[in-house]
């Protein structure tokens, strides 16, 4: 009798939870979210031109995940970007490699073709839940930097030997780089990459029960993060054949989506404007990305803060019109889809000042709010980043396994560069820069 009426228990427990799973998947495939499509160089949302001010979120299949996340805090989260008129996530498709020192742990790729499933079903849930709340995702598909594996990852699969990590003493960031370069001569990284391609762009959401490909959630597949020419000029033949073969093949993949490369601007490209321009030059790379690190490229002085603030907007507005008149030329909008700004005195504690920050926040958010008016080809803005209610150590700043991401990737000091939940003063700022880009 014991053990029909266990039996019984867990039959209804089934039942229950399968009730519920198809319920949720009803409701999630009923939302109406339109598809972001292009027209005349802008981005178009329900017939109208799209402008946004979003944020980078490249945890969030990690903290979505069933049994290694945190699903209270991904929607608290997903809830307060919602209410700050945040609906635009620009979010990395997992990691590779063993999580090793300052590398992302765990992967989505532990090993070359091998998937973590949990990690997996993170990404479909964190799909889903933007869906409900009509947000759109920017997904990267690859990363040219070791801190999620990468290219280089790819590159020790295949037999290249050991990775060259500049965050280990015995070597630097030169050996790295022409390690890295390797990737779009190596035929089988390439073929692994583009099986990861066509693994993802292929899956159906396990929440929502929609293809990724029928998904208008997805508002872009990006090739990778920060994609670049690396070291000298000879490497643009073999990068132009790869970008162009990748972008070539998501598209024959997925017809319904936009692409972009996802990389720096010219800063990527050994600082030649021209590179940049013909390398975009390619009918199926439907608009432009630039980055912007003030203080990563030297233009921010943690001595001489007020001052090399107002210096690193001069030259950031300098950096973003150079790209539009690109832009321009190739007729494709363009998104600046990262820029990060310390705190005062590049402080980790969430108390410290974001003075500075919101002082050149602003100036780049009073851009895109201007390209609204005018309707210019400047079509969105994705900070980096938002860390929401992530818990850190101010102290040392340093990422081990197990603690709560955040915006900064675990090569760098936790809340460098975050945007807490408790920054209300940046928060602000967002939400009245989104509410300009509204009729």
């Amino acid at each position: 009798m014991k053990t029909n009426k266990s039996l019984s228990i867990i039959l209804l427990i089934v039942l229950f939870s399968a009730c519920k799973s198809a319920k949720y998947r009803k409701y999630v495939r009923n939302v109406d979210i339109k598809q972001i499509t292009i027209k005349a160089a802008q981005f178009i949302k329900d017939d109208k031109p799209y402008y946004f001010v979003g944020a980078n979120y490249w945890y969030g299949p990690l903290i979505a995940a069933k049994n290694i996340g945190d699903r209270e805090r991904l929607i608290k989260e997903l809830d307060l970007m919602k209410e700050v008129g945040i609906d635009n996530l620009r979010i990395l498709v997992g990691a590779e490699g063993d999580g090793g020192d300052s590398r992302v742990h765990p992967a989505l790729q532990p090993e070359q073709g091998v998937y973590n499933e949990d990690l997996l079903d993170g990404l479909d849930f964190l799909m889903a839940e933007m869906r409900k709340r009509k947000m759109y995702a920017v997904l990267y598909l690859n990363n040219n930097w070791i801190w999620s594996g990468g290219m280089s990852e790819y590159l020790k699969w295949n037999g290249y030997g050991e990775v060259p990590n500049p965050f280990l003493e015995q070597y630097s960031w030169d050996e790295f780089m022409n390690y890295t370069k390797q990737f779009q001569s190596c035929i089988p990284c390439k073929e692994a990459y583009y099986n990861h391609l066509k693994f993802i762009i292929g899956r159906k959401n396990t929440y929502s029960g929609i293809k990724y490909t029928e998904d208008n959630t997805i508002m872009s597949w990006q090739v990778a993060n920060e994609p670049r020419v690396l070291m000298t000029p000879d490497h643009e033949k073999a990068f132009a054949s790869w970008l162009n073969e990748t972008v070539d093949l998501i598209r024959t993949l997925d017809p319904n989506h936009l692409i972009s490369t996802g990389t720096e601007g010219k800063h990527g490209f050994l600082e030649d404007i021209d590179m940049f321009e013909r390398l975009h030059d390619n009918k199926n790379i439907d608009y432009l990305a630039i980055h912007m690190w003030p203080k990563n490229w030297g233009w921010y002085d943690i001595n001489n803060e007020a001052q090399t603030t107002q210096e690193s907007i001069v030259k950031a507005f300098e950096y973003m019109d150079e790209h539009i008149v690109v832009a321009e030329k190739l007729n494709k909008p363009i998104v600046m889809s990262e820029f990060g700004f310390p705190r005062q005195k590049e402080s980790l504690s969430p108390e410290a000042s974001v003075e500075n920050r919101n002082t050149f926040y602003k100036a780049i958010f009073n851009r895109i709010s201007e390209s609204y008016k005018t309707q210019g080809i400047l079509a969105g803005l994705n900070f980096w980043g938002f860390a929401g209610f992530a818990k850190t150590n101010p102290e040392n700043g340093k990422w081990q396994h197990g603690d709560d991401f955040t915006a900064d990737p675990p090569q760098e000091p936790q809340g460098l560069n975050s945007v807490f939940a408790s920054d209300v003063s940046t928060l602000k700022l967002i939400k009245e820069s989104n509410e300009t880009l509204f009729d």
